[in-house]
C-alpha cells in the first residue's frame, strides 16, 4: 500500500534507474542502501528520509530537490524551469541530460565571451 503523500517518489526513482541502466543491486550499492529497503522504495511501501533520498539523487544525477518536491518534503513555489524540464525528460538518457544542461548553462551564462 503507497502513502498517500508518496504517490510517485517510488515509481519516478524506478524509471530513472531504469533509464540509467542500474540494476535495482547496482543503485543499492552506489546509495548505501539495502537491495530491499530501495525495493520498498521503489514500490511505495517505505517512505525514505532526506537523506536517503539525497543519496540516490547522486547516484543518479538528478537535483535532490526534485526527489524531495516527490516526496513531499518541499513545495514546489515556483513553475518548473529549463533544468527541472530536462532533469524531468523520460526519453532523455542521463548521459543526455547532462550534456544539454551543459549548453543551456552555457547560453545563460554571465561569462558569455560573446556578449
Amino acid at each position: 500500500m503507497k502513502t498517500p503523500q508518496l504517490p510517485d517518489v517510488g515509481s519516478f526513482i524506478r524509471e530513472q534507474r531504469e533509464r540509467s541502466a542500474l540494476s535495482i543491486r547496482k543503485l543499492a550499492e552506489m546509495t548505501g542502501v539495502s537491495n530491499p529497503y530501495l525495493s520498498q522504495i521503489e514500490r511505495g511501501v517505505r517512505r525514505p528520509s532526506a537523506e536517503i533520498l539525497r543519496s540516490i539523487a547522486e547516484a543518479l544525477a538528478i537535483r535532490t530537490e526534485t526527489l524531495y518536491e516527490r516526496a513531499g518534503l518541499l513545495d514546489r513555489t515556483e513553475p518548473p524551469g529549463i533544468s527541472d524540464a530536462i532533469n524531468a525528460e523520460p526519453k532523455l538518457t542521463t548521459g543526455q541530460k547532462q550534456a544539454l544542461m551543459e549548453i543551456y548553462q552555457s547560453f545563460i551564462s554571465n561569462d558569455q565571451e560573446d556578449s
